[in-house]
């Protein structure tokens, strides 16, 4: 296994030692660990059915290792079921984004989790819609975001980046402290997947751990600080981003770096 040197932090916020994943007959992951520090990018790359997407959930307690140990901070938990994973401070946004089209962005942000008041008689509860829309302002402002000309523009008017933007400041509602991507920026064009980095790098400026799955290596390089590559369901190699090359990296993906 190529490795590389540790980042700046004292330890992991998350590590996760030897997880094993079955579906039947097929081991989906084997003997795998992981860690991601706050205030770091970590990408997963790998092939089709290199199991980036299986840990990926494994983390999210969607699909919990058949097999693993876990330490949040130091500290042994569980990660079993998404409330595991929500409760720590984890946060997942899947590449098919959960988005209700026919919802404008403050609906589409608390989905679910909305805001109410009371009515006058104390009885009645209605939704809160000026503290969601406010709320809704702050957080994007907080992020950043500057494409979103109103908070109340139905999302299925919004381009792909504004999309994408849309459910990664959803998954901040909950002031997460890891942040779980999967392919952020797969089908996007060059300004739209230049927003969806830029913001990943505001989430790291802000002290998150980031996780990025990838399969566009251009990509990885432009906000990743380590590179973990998966191969068949093992870890195969670690770099350190500004001590490799995309070739280094493509032949860890490939196997081409084993062939002498």
């Amino acid at each position: 296994m190529t490795t590389a040197s540790a980042p700046t932090s004292e330890r992991p916020l998350l590590e996760l030692k030897g997880v094993t994943k079955r579906f039947g007959a097929v081991e989906a992951l084997t003997d795998v660990d992981f860690e991601v520090h706050a205030g770091e990018v970590v990408a997963l790359v790998g092939d089709n059915g290199a199991g980036k997407s299986t840990l990926i959930k494994a983390i999210a307690g969607i699909q919990p290792g058949d097999e693993y140990d876990a330490n949040w901070d130091g500290e042994s938990v569980h990660l079993n079921t998404p409330q595991d994973a929500g409760k720590l401070g984890i946060a997942t946004v899947y590449q098919d984004l959960a988005l209700c089209d026919n919802l404008d962005v403050v609906g589409n942000l608390f989905l679910g989790q909305e805001q109410v008041e009371e009515g006058i008689t104390g009885t009645a509860r209605t939704l809160d819609e000026i503290e969601m829309e406010q709320r809704s302002v702050d957080l994007l402002r907080q992020l950043a975001v500057r494409t979103l000309r109103s908070v109340r523009t139905e999302v299925g008017m919004l381009s792909g980046g504004q999309r994408q933007t849309v459910a990664i400041a959803r998954s901040m509602l909950g002031e997460p402290k890891i942040v779980l991507l999967d392919e952020p920026t797969a089908a996007l064009g060059v300004a739209q997947t230049r927003q969806v980095l830029d913001l990943i790098l505001r989430l790291k400026q802000q002290g998150l751990g980031v996780v990025l799955i990838s399969h566009n290596v251009l990509d990885v390089f432009e906000v990743a600080d380590r590179i973990i590559v998966l191969r068949l369901g093992r870890r195969v190699a670690t770099f350190e981003t500004s001590k490799t090359t995309q070739d280094e990296v493509v032949g860890a993906i490939t196997g081409a770096d084993q062939v002498r």
